[in-house]
């Protein structure tokens, strides 16, 4: 790595010399390779700079390196660029020692413009080098070409920067047997040559022109320094956000269980939380006789999304992929809308992504339906009629395929009623419900999008997401709660999960079906239904369309 030992751009403002404009200058060539900048101008005003970095390593390598011939006439032309920049470094140094400082407006002339600019790039570039991560060794590729690759398993034909920032290898070929063999053979030979200093991905063959004759796509491999791609590990302040947002949703289940006994409340406490125009809070001392009421439903709650996480946690076990502590998001409405959960290593293939992805949200979603079944055989039972709460039957036109369920067991003249006398499991399940099904929606970093890249790849999930964002948008999703979770993903959890080790092989097909199905439930969870479609299905009161 270099390192940024100086810096002799020194020029004198008064002079009127415009750095911008001399970098707009087509004209002007590096002088270590000639090339043309306003090639890598484009390169930055496009935010390619894997390619500038691959871009500047050449340059240097073409001015120092001499393996291939023919190099010599470019290298004394080089060496005579520098020694001509240097000589007029000097004289200029000797002449501002021997005569006092002139304030001349005379412009600069156009070999001292090129001087100082060409050190001002090399010293920018070397704060770039400083700055970056860490880079792969030469040396180590060198020995990496040598050792792992070869006619038995994969024959090199191209190297590439790979990398956010271009800071790996990205070797080109074509692969000589079974990729899944190949690649456990790579692996295994990596880790006897280098220790534990790298990780090496098998991933997609970018602009390949065709698949493979084998079948499948064309197969890369990158190599990125542990510490580069390895995710970074939880810190101590992440920890204490950690037990904050906790703690907040603990308060918001308590609320959303004290909320639904909006019937028993007294009436300055409903109207508080009714009224827009309501300004002076009630005692709050009047809420405590009700806080051991509303600790059921608090906890049943909580429960779903601890048994969601425990989910993650049973899946990534076995295949040693270690997770975050749990970033628990409060929300009023369903008491949470769930945890964000990072990994803390890279995923071994993607069966495990789409694995662990879907644990959580099937394990919560098991014990939420659990409960909501549950609480609707509850409610038709007269013997624990003293824990009912009363909701609106508006309430069930929330879910088209909750709502059919509860119209079934419940009957039609129950889910006529202005108001419905429920247990309160029916509350805690339906939100649970909710709060799973949101989390499964196929967008970003959430766990649906992560089975869906997993199961589908990476273009699938960008065309899942779009329809996503488009149906949020619209409202045709999670009704009132559409435009938080919109908002919710597009600030925490839009950006999509790394690639696996092995990104190519694909998930099985059952998983696929899994996946398809748990989509297609989501869908009918979240969509509501509107007044004349639940006017014919009995769905809550309606009095007017």
């Amino acid at each position: 790595m270099g390192t940024l030992s100086s810096c002799s751009f020194s020029l004198n403002p008064g002079n009127g010399f415009n750095l911008k404009g001399r970098y707009q200058n087509n004209s002007v060539n590096c002088f270590l390779c000639g090339d043309i900048l306003s090639k890598r101008q484009r390169l930055i005003a496009k935010g390619n700079f894997g390619r500038l970095k691959y871009v500047i390593r050449s340059c240097y390598n073409s001015n120092g390196n001499d393996d291939n011939g023919g190099n010599g006439e470019k290298e004394n032309k080089d060496s005579t660029n520098l020694a001509t920049i240097k000589s007029a470094e000097e004289k200029s140094d000797d002449s501002s020692e021997n005569s006092p400082a002139s304030t001349s407006s005379r412009p600069p002339t156009v070999s001292s413009l090129g001087s100082a600019y060409s050190n001002f790039q090399v010293d920018s570039f070397k704060l770039m080098e400083l700055l970056g991560p860490e880079k792969v060794d030469t040396a180590d590729v060198k020995v990496i070409k040598e050792k792992l690759f070869g006619y038995s398993t994969f024959w090199v034909t191209r190297e590439e920067p790979f990398g956010d920032l271009g800071e790996g290898i990205l070797f080109i070929g074509n692969i000589r047997g079974k990729r899944e063999d190949v690649f456990a053979k790579l692996q295994s030979q990596l880790a006897e040559v280098m220790g534990d200093k790298y990780n090496l991905f098998m991933v997609e063959e970018p602009n390949s022109e065709g698949d493979d004759p084998r079948g499948g796509p064309r197969v890369s491999f990158g190599l990125l320094r542990r510490e580069v791609s390895d995710p970074e590990q939880t810190t101590l302040w992440q920890y204490v956000i950690a037990l904050l947002l906790f703690l907040l949703t603990i308060g918001s289940s308590v609320e959303l269980g004290i909320a639904s006994q909006i019937n028993r409340l007294p009436p300055e406490v409903v109207k508080y939380f009714t009224d827009p125009n309501a300004v002076e809070p009630p005692d709050m001392q009047t809420l405590y006789p009700f806080v051991d009421s509303a600790l059921p439903l608090a906890y049943g709650v909580l429960g779903v999304q601890i048994f969601h996480e425990v989910g993650h946690l049973l899946a990534a076990f076995p295949r040693k992929v270690k997770l975050s502590i749990p970033y628990f998001i409060p929300n009023i409405t369903l008491g949470s809308f769930g945890a964000i959960t990072q990994f803390k290593s890279i995923l071994p293939n993607r069966n495990a992504k789409v694995d662990i992805s879907l644990a959580g949200p099937f394990a919560g979603a098991a014990l939420s339906f659990s409960m909501f079944s549950v609480g609707l055989l509850l409610s038709s039972n007269p013997d624990v009629a003293a824990d009912f709460v009363q909701v609106p039957s508006t309430l069930f036109q929330g879910s088209l395929f909750l709502g059919l369920i509860s119209r079934a067991i419940l009957g039609h003249t129950a889910m006529h009623a202005a108001n419905v006398s429920i247990h309160p499991l029916v509350i805690a399940g339906w939100c649970g419900l909710t709060s799973s099904a949101f989390n499964m929606l196929p967008v970003g970093c959430l766990d649906g999008g992560r089975a869906v890249q997993g199961a589908f790849g990476k273009n699938a999930l960008v065309a899942s997401g779009l329809a996503t964002y488009a149906l949020l948008g619209l409202g045709v999703l999670g009704g009132p709660l559409s435009l938080p979770w919109g908002l919710y993903v597009l600030i925490c959890q839009r950006t999509p999960e790394k690639p696996c080790l092995n990104d190519v092989t694909e998930a099985g097909t059952w998983r696929k079906a899994a996946l398809t199905v748990a989509i297609v439930l989501v869908v009918l969870i979240l969509l509501p239904v509107w007044d004349e479609l639940a006017e014919e299905l009995g769905i809550g009161l309606v009095t007017s369309f």
